[in-house]
């Protein structure tokens, strides 16, 4: 009796237990793996998803009028990748745009959202990098028609957690900080996005190894996804499908979204019902 009443008190006292944190490698894995998808860009795609043996080694990324982009090797490797990289510099080349040598790094790198993704993500995904196997792959670097900026903005200093209990807070910060889904969804306007007047809009026409992509419209007007339910916008994001069935089409990564932990898909839903709506360009 004395060893089954100690046990269920153990078992009790377990329970009220808050679950063990997640190391920075497993949130990194979880990020890079899921809604950060930085492979959707920096690794090699086919059809049957990434290739094998080069996750992260770069590769030619898009051409459009405003700029030709290539994404870098960002495996460690010293030669070719960001091996010889410390991890303050990683952090300021994903948050500030701003290689060890004082380059700026352009568009489509989304460092204008990645400036709000918080010092404890950004040191997960470097301790994610750290990981991968180096590849040993040269890329050319990325062509302009116009002048990059001297900067992308003051230092970022230090950016703290965004709390999971609002989900709409929550939901606003895996969208953008982290997501930067209005790097595609947003029209551009002078080879910038117009996120102030037309965020989510859509209308960005992408030119790539996927063919020709328009991005569609992700507000709640009627012209994107004001009649969608919940598990329509879960579906298009998670499985690359349209209410009725149909595929949407890369560069959205599918392959990348479909390991959204729920909770944060719901999240994600609950802030896009809340954003003006906008028609479609």
């Amino acid at each position: 009796m004395f060893f089954k009443f100690f046990g269920a008190a153990i078992a009790f006292v377990m329970a009220g237990l808050p679950a063990l944190a997640e190391t920075p490698l497993e949130r990194g894995r979880y990020l890079m793996n899921s809604i950060v998808a930085c492979g959707n860009c920096h690794t090699p795609q086919t059809p049957a998803g990434p290739a094998q043996g080069m996750e992260l080694a770069g590769q030619f990324l898009m051409s459009i009028d405003p700029f030709t982009a290539y994404a870098p090797n960002i495996t460690p490797d010293v030669e070719t990748g960001i091996g010889g990289w410390t991890d303050e510099q990683i952090i300021a080349a994903i948050r500030e745009g701003r290689r060890p040598d004082g380059s700026i790094i352009g568009p489509p790198m989304p460092v204008e959202f990645y400036r709000d993704m918080s010092d404890n993500d950004v040191k997960a995904i470097v301790a994610y990098l750290r990981s991968v196997p180096p590849v040993v792959n040269v890329v050319e670097r990325s062509t302009y028609n116009f002048p990059l900026p001297a900067s992308h903005g003051d230092p970022v200093i230090s950016v703290a957690e965004v709390s999971r209990d609002n989900l709409v807070e929550y939901g606003a910060y895996l969208t953008t900080g982290l997501g930067h889904c209005w790097a595609c969804h947003t029209p551009l306007v002078n080879g910038q996005l117009d996120v102030e007047n037309q965020m989510g809009a859509g209308g960005q026409i992408l030119d790539g190894p996927w063919g020709v992509a328009v991005t569609p419209n992700i507000t709640p007007h009627e012209d994107g996804i004001r009649d969608y339910s919940d598990a329509d916008i879960a579906q298009a994001i998670t499985k690359g499908l349209r209410p009725d069935g149909s595929p949407l089409s890369p560069p959205m990564a599918f392959y990348y979204y479909q390991n959204i932990a729920a909770d944060d898909v719901a999240a994600i839903v609950a802030y896009l019902r809340t954003i003006d709506p906008k028609p479609l360009p």
